[in-house]
């Protein structure tokens, strides 16, 4: 039945609860699924270094949200993407918690991060751009390590404005307007 399943549109609920024995990870694009490629090390640095400092800022203002790399979120009818990077409301991921839900999340992130690698920059800055803007995601980066920067795109009547910041330039956030951070920083994660 697996098997079958993989050559076949599958629903969100199928793909909510499909396994194929293996390490892979998938997203759902139109009812089909679409395997992600394994990651650069520099990708696993750059995930790893933001994700603290979002977890910081949250710690430091004591703000009621969470944030986890590489959680789902369901954009569509027969879509869900694989985010590196979110911040999610407390009570939803506790709600989803008690329900024993997978982390894939139908409530949109107050905030997204992608990592652009070779393979993904026209999903990155593209699909998921509309994607996100689609189920009002407020803040989506997008970390360029190719390009050198770091895009801030803001919701505004349901389209993102961008900003897009390089080298030593402070970043610019509306859902962590105190943070201190650079794209230098970020894209230059150990």
């Amino acid at each position: 039945m697996v098997a079958n399943l993989a050559h076949r549109l599958l629903s969100f609920e199928e793909y909510l609860a499909y396994g194929d024995d293996t390490d892979n990870r998938y997203e759902l694009v139109d009812g089909v699924l679409v395997a992600m490629t394994p990651p650069l090390i520099s990708h696993f640095d750059i995930a790893k270094f933001t994700e603290h400092c979002f977890d910081q800022e949250i710690q430091r203002l004591n703000l009621p949200w969470r944030c986890y790399r590489e959680a789902g979120l369901r954009v569509g009818v027969r879509k869900s993407r694989i985010m590196d990077i979110c911040v999610v409301e407390k009570e939803y991921v506790d709600a989803l918690r008690a329900s024993g839900s997978v982390a894939v999340f139908e409530n949109a992130p107050k905030l997204i991060v992608e990592i652009v690698s070779p393979e993904s920059i026209r999903r990155d800055y593209r699909h998921k751009r509309s994607e996100y803007a689609a189920v009002e995601v407020p803040e989506y980066w997008i970390a360029d390590p190719l390009a050198n920067k770091v895009s801030v795109l803001s919701l505004d009547d349901g389209l993102y404005e961008i900003r897009e910041f390089t080298g030593s330039q402070l970043i610019v956030s509306r859902i962590f307007p105190e943070l201190d951070l650079t794209a230098e920083r970020i894209l230059d994660a150990e």
